[in-house]
């Protein structure tokens, strides 16, 4: 039936209109499914753009720390058992701010392997506020408090309250909200079936992020 259909069509000229036809037909055809394929790509990577856009804020756990320092110094003369001393009670009360900021966080884009690449995560940034006040504060005329002397207890107590931050749980905190923020760009690549990367190995759920961070 269909071969004296298409001797019919050849001997009316009108065979070359068909292949035309068709050829047309199946290019079209081809181009438009590409399109389609092309736009789903680039949705994909906008979706996933604008996630990190939105995760992209600083992520900041707050405590309150306290010390107690007792300065002392001790200027020795020549005389055996004469110095000059000074010394004083400094109470120090001190705010301190645990924080990411992930508008630091930078990424690779593969479309084409739709895989999300973090490169990069940045520090913690640690920030002390302490407030110094200074009780039975005693000096000598030789020996006197100077600005040496304020500087030191300065460094002195960021340090202590710095050892007491390490054995606090204010960094773990932060980390957590870290990974709370990270784990929606997990879920964002999950669910538009893409994969996503830390550190040269895939992250397939939360605890596989966190041991990445933490490492």
């Amino acid at each position: 039936m269909l071969i004296p259909l298409v001797q019919a069509i050849g001997r009316s000229g009108k065979l070359i209109y068909l292949l035309i036809f068709l050829i047309v037909g199946f290019l079209g055809y081809q181009f438009f499914t590409k399109k389609s394929n092309t736009t789903t790509i680039e949705y994909d990577t906008n979706l996933i753009q604008v996630q990190i856009k939105n995760v992209g804020k600083l992520v900041v756990t707050e405590g309150h720390f306290a010390e107690v320092l007792t300065y002392k110094d001790k200027k020795e003369t020549y005389i055996p058992g004469l110095s000059f001393d000074k010394k004083a009670l400094v109470v120090i009360n001190a705010d301190v701010t645990v924080g990411f900021d992930l508008s630091k966080v930078t990424y690779d884009i593969d479309a084409k392997n739709k895989m999300l690449t973090i490169t990069n995560i940045p520090k913690e940034e640690i920030k002390i506020s302490p407030d110094f006040k200074y009780y039975d504060t005693e000096s000598s005329t030789f020996n006197e408090f100077t600005g040496e002397d304020y500087n030191k207890i300065n460094k002195i107590a960021r340090a202590n309250l710095a050892k007491k931050i390490e054995k606090s749980t204010l960094k773990t905190n932060a980390q957590n909200r870290l990974l709370s923020e990270l784990s929606k760009m997990l879920i964002v690549t999950n669910s538009l079936g893409w994969t996503l990367s830390y550190k040269g190995n895939v992250v397939k759920n939360d605890k596989d992020l966190e041991l990445k961070i933490i490492d």
